[in-house]
């Protein structure tokens, strides 16, 4: 199912916005060049306070045994996270002995996608093509159907839920407890089984059949054979729907699962009798839990590798940032020229190669300034890299290639 919908804007229109984008390319660049800067600096701070952390980080052999020697010390230790506390899930009755009790919660809904296709005209106007299409798609949370743009995809839910997520209080780990941090950082889950009650069985079927009735204007035809018609239990799963197996639009359903004691290995500052983040010299914090017993090796090889690929994705989103604004900065030489449709997208494709080499310079530029601060070495190379490509596609470096090339070529000739 699709519905399509025709916009016309002016050549005046056009010209009108793309000056007017002049302040979002502006924004756009200045954004991305804040952002290149500070994730150099992050990335030094991160890398400096990793190699110091590691060289200050000593094993704890015995974390069931209280050691005064390891007071104040960075340690990393491996043994039972466990708890006494039990947590309930007080509006469906259900509990566990466990570090962590989740609630998730889905909709079945309509969803509206839209799609959109321009094409130039000849005098500058723009007609644009836009098609929104409909499908049924498990969500977090109910769609308002009010605004689609096609009628016939009502949306309702038999019930609302809210998700939810609690935390034990107490875990220890061995003869020390954890922080809440470090006990938040556990994410080792399984199912929880259910078992409500028929007292809550009945009220939310009780509930269920009002709903349906409230939004279909007419009851609910049910199955002639006793019991829950719109409420079905499965394993850690509650359905909200007449079948699981083929669900309608206003369908729940409700996913219980629980973090339970486990075998994990932790880093950080022995603080008496629990534990506190690490603060390196250059006033980073660290500390870690993970799942499983990890050397110390393993541990910061890891977190080292996290920063190296979090340094390039922000790397490349500063550089797309400031290519974006330098093209949208100077999108209105393209718009302007729009009266002759193929001229226009001669003169855009020009444009955008020539944002994207600057962008390119300019972000290594920022790099490479960035660096100097923290690894001169480095940043000097960066800086040789971006007077390189300057040079080539700027100044006729590209030809002097050439000739230097064909001039080594003619060489053993002569000899």
């Amino acid at each position: 199912m699709a519905y399509t919908e025709k916009q016309t804007t002016s050549y005046g229109t056009r010209v009108g916005r793309s000056f007017k984008g002049i302040l979002a390319g502006i924004i756009l660049f200045i954004g991305g060049t804040v952002l290149l800067w500070w994730n150099e600096g992050r990335a030094v701070r991160t890398a400096d306070m990793l190699e110091e952390a590691q060289k200050a980080c000593v094993v704890m052999e015995n974390p069931s045994k209280k050691e005064k020697s390891l007071e104040g010390e960075l340690v990393c230790g491996t043994a039972m996270a466990t708890t006494e506390d039990s947590l309930v899930d007080k509006d469906f009755g259900i509990g566990a002995n466990a570090i962590s009790l989740i609630r998730e919660v889905e909709y079945f809904q309509w969803v509206e996608s839209r799609h959109e296709e321009t094409e130039d005209k000849l005098g500058g106007k723009e007609e644009k093509t836009i098609t929104y299409t409909y499908d049924k798609k498990w969500v977090d949370s109910p769609i308002s159907s009010a605004e689609f743009k096609e009628s016939g995809h009502t949306n309702y839910a038999l019930t609302t839920v809210e998700p939810e997520q609690q935390w034990a209080q107490n875990v220890t780990f061995g003869a020390y407890t954890l922080n809440e941090s470090l006990i938040h950082s556990m994410s080792s889950t399984e199912p929880l089984e259910l078992n409500l009650s028929d007292e809550l069985m009945g009220q939310l079927e009780k509930n269920t059949l009002e709903a349906y009735e409230r939004f279909n204007g007419q009851r609910a035809v049910l199955p002639t054979d006793s019991g829950y018609h719109y409420i079905h239990v499965s394993d850690n799963q509650l359905y909200v729907g007449l079948n699981a197996a083929a669900p309608q639009v206003g369908d729940v359903r409700v996913t219980f699962k629980k973090v339970m004691p486990a075998k994990v290995t932790v880093v950080s500052v022995v603080d008496d009798d629990t534990f506190k983040p690490f603060k390196a010299s250059n006033g980073e914090l660290f500390q870690k839990l993970v799942t499983g017993k990890k050397s110390i090796e393993e541990i910061f090889d890891g977190e080292k590798s996290v920063n190296t690929i979090l340094t390039w994705l922000f790397r490349l989103l500063g550089t797309l940032l400031v290519i974006w604004g330098l093209k949208a900065m100077f999108a209105f030489i393209e718009t302007i020229l729009k009266v002759v449709p193929f001229l226009a997208n001669i003169v855009g494709w020009g444009v955008g190669l020539v944002c994207t080499i600057v962008g390119v310079v300019w972000s290594l530029i920022v790099i490479a300034i960035a660096w100097l601060f923290y690894r001169p070495v480095l940043g000097i190379t960066l800086l040789v890299i971006a007077g390189l490509l300057v040079w080539i596609f700027a100044f006729g470096g590209k030809n002097k290639i050439k000739e230097l090339a064909n001039k080594k070529k003619d060489e053993p000739a002569q000899a």
